[in-house]
Order: structure tokens, then C-alpha cells, then sequence
């Protein structure tokens, strides 16, 4: 996905403030014949994709793998999308694909924690405490904040959720970019676009051109969880194999290298 342009932007901002681009990047609904398919949150692409590769030896091959943001991906599997496996970047995606039936309920486990984190470019970054009395909207000037979409990503709704508790959502809720994913908002800040952005922890790790340059409080947000899930109509000995090792203690590690905790626990 390539960053929005900054006339792109300026027009979305103009446009009523909002920089979702809610069709781009969306993973293609047309699964690899044979393949475990799994549906992922945006912000594990790079640990995936590792888990992905060590695990292709014990399941016999990789998985075909489709990135987006929760709410795209679920709203893919609610319309008939073949995905066998979907891990969300929350609860309330997965809870939405549970109470319509499209998720198997004893495979749900809540696999990875997180955290969100402000981020700067490289180039320009300076440590800051965030906490109530911060000027974050001083901090942006006439920049912009990159955000995953607030009402639908969860990455945008952890970080509403923070930037409310601390006080700082008025002032800068004019200065927002909305983007359709957390990587599609990294990739604002990364480029110039955007004067910081609110991403999780491990997509900070991910991206060389962004700097950390404050922490989230933990209480300032619900806990960051990543469950996974079989799919209702998913293939069921190929998936059950993926699955026990995208689980395992070889994957932890692996998860770990890209900032996330290991939780493994049964919902």
C-alpha cells in the first residue's frame, strides 16, 4: 500500500477531516486452492509472516495470508469470504464474527497483547511524556496526527479512547488523519505526512523511518488484545494444524521479536 499523497491528503483533510480510504488494500476475498487462508490484523504482518514460515515444515506448507484492518477483514468473512483463520487486532471484531456464528467458539483464544505508542519521523523526533496537561496539539502545530480510522479500526479506537482519557481529543480532533489500517497511518508518519501518529508498539519496530516518542499509560485505553479464531466453514485438519503451531511455544519467540506479549489464553 503507498502512503496517501500530501495533495491526497490535503483534499481528504479539506473533505471534512477524515482520511479513511476504507477500499484500498483490501485483501482479495478469492482463497489459494488447498491453502489454510488466514485473515489477519494489519499490525502483524511482520511477526506473521515469520510464524507463518517456521511453521510451513510441520503443516506442510504456508498459508496464504491476507493483512487489513479487523473491520475489513471481518466484514469480508460476515459477507462469505473463505478464510479458515481470523485473528483480530480486538475483542469486539471477534466477538462480532462470534455472535453471528462465523467463528468456531472452542478454537477462540486471546493470542497477543500490545501497546500503543505516539511516533514521529526519524528525523524530527522528540521524547515527550504522555500525560494529562500534555500539548499534543502543540506538538503537531499544523501537521497532522495519523490515526486508524476511530469508529472501526481498533487501533483508532484504543487511541480515541487514550487521547479522551488524557484530555487531549478536543484539540486535536481537527488535526486528524484517518487511515484505513495502522500500517497505512505508520506509513503517513514515515513519509512526512503526518507530524506523529498513533500506532501499536510493534509496528513502531517495524518501521525504520519512525521513532517512539511516547507511551500510551495502560490505563489510559482496554487492554490490547489479539484473539484467534477458526472459521466457521474453515478446512478443518489443515487449519487445526496451523493453528496448534501459530499457538506454540516455537511461535512465541517469534511474536516477541516484534514487541508483542504472548498471552495464549482460552476466551
Amino acid at each position: 500500500m503507498t502512503a496517501l499523497s500530501k495533495f491526497g491528503l490535503r483534499a481528504l483533510v479539506a473533505a471534512g477531516g477524515v482520511a479513511a480510504v476504507a477500499m484500498m488494500a483490501m485483501p482479495s476475498a478469492k482463497a489459494d486452492e488447498g491453502k489454510v487462508t488466514v485473515f489477519a490484523a494489519a499490525s502483524m504482518k511482520n511477526a506473521l509472516d515469520a510464524v507463518n514460515q517456521a511453521c510451513a515444515a510441520e503443516v506442510g506448507e504456508e498459508a496464504a495470508i491476507s493483512y487489513a484492518s479487523s473491520s475489513a477483514l471481518a466484514k469480508q468473512i460476515e459477507s462469505g469470504a473463505p478464510a479458515d483463520v481470523f485473528i483480530s487486532a480486538d475483542l469486539d471484531w471477534m466477538k462480532y464474527l462470534h455472535d453471528k456464528n462465523l467463528v468456531k467458539a472452542d478454537t477462540e483464544k486471546k493470542l497477543l497483547g500490545n501497546a500503543i505508542v505516539l511516533v514521529a519521523p526519524v528525523d524530527t523526533a522528540r521524547e515527550v511524556t504522555l500525560e494529562k496537561g500534555f500539548d499534543l496539539a502543540g506538538l503537531i502545530g499544523d501537521g497532522r496526527l495519523a490515526i486508524g480510522e476511530v469508529k472501526s479500526v481498533p487501533a483508532g479506537k484504543y487511541g480515541k479512547e487514550a487521547l479522551e482519557s488524557l484530555g487531549m481529543w478536543a484539540s486535536v480532533e481537527g488535526k486528524l488523519a484517518q487511515a484505513e489500517n495502522v500500517r497505512a497511518a505508520l506509513k503517513l508518519v514515515a513519509t512526512g505526512e503526518a507530524a506523529a501518529g498513533i500506532v501499536y508498539a510493534t509496528d513502531a519496530v517495524a518501521e525504520p523511518g519512525v521513532k517512539v516518542i511516547g507511551t500510551f499509560p495502560a490505563d489510559s485505553h482496554k487492554p490490547i488484545v489479539y484473539p484467534i479464531a477458526q472459521t466457521a466453514d474453515s478446512k478443518d485438519s489443515e487449519t487445526a494444524a496451523w493453528l496448534k503451531c501459530a499457538e506454540s511455544e516455537k511461535a512465541k519467540p517469534l511474536y516477541e521479536a516484534q514487541g508483542f506479549t504472548v498471552l495464549g489464553e482460552t476466551q
